[in-house]
């Protein structure tokens, strides 16, 4: 399983996980039912021929996560960056879920 961290940023929510070795192509992200999926597949293959042996590995693995997306998220203008073997999908929140921000006083007891 990747390593993925949910933050909340000014404006939003930003999901980023740590997938080395992959590239952006066995990569997907899904948004569905208020339900953003990450899913992804890695193979690797590496075949050495010499003089006295012949040596062929491969390695598959697969991942998914899934997150509930909380309300007040502007579905429309979800976005996903891949760069360095990091994926960063961002979360923007709307205009409304921005102005109900409210600051709760503390009571001394």
């Amino acid at each position: 399983m990747p390593a993925v961290d949910v933050t909340e940023i000014d404006g939003g929510f930003e999901v980023t996980a740590e997938l080395p070795g992959m590239d952006e192509k066995n990569v997907e992200v899904k948004l569905a039912n208020h339900t953003l999926t990450i899913k992804g597949e890695k193979r690797d293959e590496q075949e050495e021929t010499k003089k006295d042996y012949y040596m062929r590995e491969r390695s598959f693995g697969s991942f998914q996560r899934s997150f509930t997306v909380p309300d007040g998220v502007d579905m429309d203008k979800i976005e996903a960056i891949f760069k360095k073997g990091v994926l960063t999908v961002t979360l923007p929140k709307t205009a409304e879920a921005k102005k109900t921000e409210k600051k709760i006083t503390i009571k001394a007891a």
